[in-house]
């Protein structure tokens, strides 16, 4: 009796993998509700990296907090585990880039960009769409000019966010005294 269920066992092993392979596995899933496909672990590992990279680039460019980082994700060995982490790292990039794309006073900086110049301008002493300077870009903007060079070479949310930076710690609009006078915002 035993001789014929180990020859039984790899039949049904066959069967399986047949039924994956010619239905998929979502399908083979809706077959059978214990079948859990996961991406192998070291890609599940790399997307988290990449999320949270994403993640704190935004945060580090709009100036806040970056959110904490556990290595307990990396060491746990349940893969659904850090599947269900690296959805999380998704969604907080996700945010994170949505709310960088609206800087808060968006309407100043493009009112003051119309009036001073192309958000590519690489003429010296002024640089990018809001014409900052290079003393202005070390203080504000000090890992972008470590990174891209001149603010010519940053994106206009980029530069936009620099220019929040300075108006955060009280600058406000005056570094740009004609053109935010013409717009209205001293």
């Amino acid at each position: 009796m035993y001789r014929h269920l180990l020859r039984l066992v790899p039949a049904l092993v066959l069967a399986g993998l047949a039924l994956v392979m010619l239905t998929g596995p979502r399908q083979a899933a809706a077959n059978n509700d214990r079948v859990q496909v996961y991406p192998p672990e070291s890609r599940v590992v790399k997307q988290i990296r990449h999320y949270r990279q994403v993640t704190w680039r935004w945060q580090s460019l709009m100036g806040v907090r970056r959110t904490p980082n556990s290595s307990a994700t990396i060491k746990d060995p349940s893969v659904k585990f850090k599947v269900w982490v690296r959805d999380l790292w998704r969604h907080r990039a996700i945010r994170a880039s949505r709310k960088a794309a609206r800087p808060p006073h968006r309407a100043g900086w493009l009112c003051i960009h119309r009036f001073e110049g192309a958000w590519t301008d690489p003429n010296p002493p002024y640089y990018g769409g809001l014409q900052m300077d290079l003393a202005f870009q070390r203080i504000y903007g000090r890992q972008l000019l470590r990174r891209k060079g001149t603010a010519d070479h940053w994106t206009p949310l980029e530069q936009m966010w620099v220019a929040e930076r300075a108006h955060r710690n009280g600058r406000g609009y005056y570094p740009w005294p004609n053109t935010a006078s013409y717009c209205g915002l001293i």
